[in-house]
């Protein structure tokens, strides 16, 4: 019955994804996050909060994309739901605050119920934050279930066993040298027409467009799976933030790592360019291998990248196919990003970037 079904409907589908689904439209984006922002700084607690702290003492973790789903050959987060874990474990102990940045179930491929049975030890550990205080959920375009079903928040209180309102943003609020400095959080997919319109085109997208593209086997357009989305993405982004005063803005969306509005392979650039100027013949011959190895995953260049205002960061995902995880941590007056994976069988954090809040607000108001 399915194939007869993928066979009559594949190509209508697939013309209505290509028409009417995610391609980003850059007046769409800048309405939608300068909309988003302005709710949350007036305060329209239902669109998101701001958390203000002292950077000097509080810190926070920011992991988005983990797709977590029924544990089949579907479920992109199976390999790495072992760093996970062990992340959690270790941000709980070190007193992090927890962002939960969308994406955290796949509910385009998967019933709740499905994610609920085969979920319960990752839920087990975001509970312990949420039901501290220490954590916030945000929603992302793969779980607009927890926006617009009239039940999630008994679902939510069911799993997490405390009330846990979903937001689609946070500010995080603090000062470095006496200027107030904001890291605007959110998942990324606004401005798309299918999943950022009315509350009509959510419930679509969520409930039926989404489960007939899985039945049907369609993926549709993307960043996550798209190279050229994922630039035009990061671009877009990158142009919304760099044109905010003392403003960060950090998304997930892509699954693609993205700090200080760079790729890692711009930074690997960059870094050779470095590296040459100071003739570190060692440093060049290991940045060029790299670069060699990375070339494949990173297909564009931007060809300003020396002259980006460091102001857009990603988080990247937790549905890594090796079982790495990427994630964005503030504590100290810093901004990290950071990887989990595993060595010797054993998860490890590894610091893959890091730069002072400081240095950061001196080069984006230059």
């Amino acid at each position: 019955m399915a194939l007869w079904l993928r066979k009559l409907l594949f190509k209508p589908v697939l013309w209505a994804s290509n028409k009417f689904a995610s391609r980003p439209d850059k007046q769409r984006v800048f309405k939608a996050l300068t909309d988003l922002h302005n709710c949350i700084v007036q305060q329209q607690k239902k669109k998101g909060l701001v958390i203000s702290f002292d950077s000097k003492k509080e810190k926070f973790i920011i992991f988005s994309d983990q797709h977590k789903g029924a544990k089949n050959g579907a479920d992109d987060f199976m390999l790495c739901e072992p760093n996970y874990l062990a992340a959690l474990d270790y941000y709980f102990q070190s007193n992090f605050f927890y962002v939960a940045m969308g994406d955290c179930e796949e509910l385009w491929e998967n019933t709740l119920s499905q994610i609920k049975k085969h979920q319960q030890p990752s839920f087990e550990k975001e509970k312990q934050f949420f039901i501290n205080n220490r954590g916030i959920k945000i929603f992302g375009n793969h779980d607009l279930f927890w926006q617009n079903d009239p039940f999630a928040g008994f679902q939510l209180k069911q799993i997490f066993d405390c009330e846990l309102p979903i937001y689609e943003g946070v500010i995080l609020q603090t000062s470095v040298n006496n200027k107030d400095v904001n890291i605007f959080c959110t998942h990324g997919h606004q401005g798309d027409k299918a999943s950022d319109g009315n509350w009509f085109s959510k419930f679509f997208v969520a409930r039926i467009w989404a489960p007939l593209q899985s039945l049907l086997k369609i993926n549709p357009n993307t960043p996550a799976y798209d190279a050229q989305l994922k630039t035009l993405h990061n671009s877009m982004m990158f142009e919304w933030s760099a044109a905010q005063q003392n403003l960060f803005l950090i998304t997930g969306h892509t699954h693609q790592p993205v700090f200080e509005s760079l790729t890692h392979i711009e930074r690997l650039y960059r870094q050779l360019l470095f590296a040459q100027q100071t003739k570190d013949t060692t440093m060049i011959a290991a940045l060029e291998k790299e670069i060699q190895t990375r070339k494949f995953e990173y297909t564009h260049i931007s060809p300003d990248y020396l002259k980006l205002k460091p102001t857009y960061f990603n988080s990247g995902c937790c549905c890594f196919d090796d079982g790495d995880i990427t994630g964005i941590e503030i504590e100290g007056d810093c901004i990290r990003l950071v990887k989990w994976h595993a060595k010797q069988g054993r998860p490890q954090r590894m610091i893959l970037e890091e730069s002072a809040l400081e240095e950061l607000l001196v080069l984006i108001n230059k």
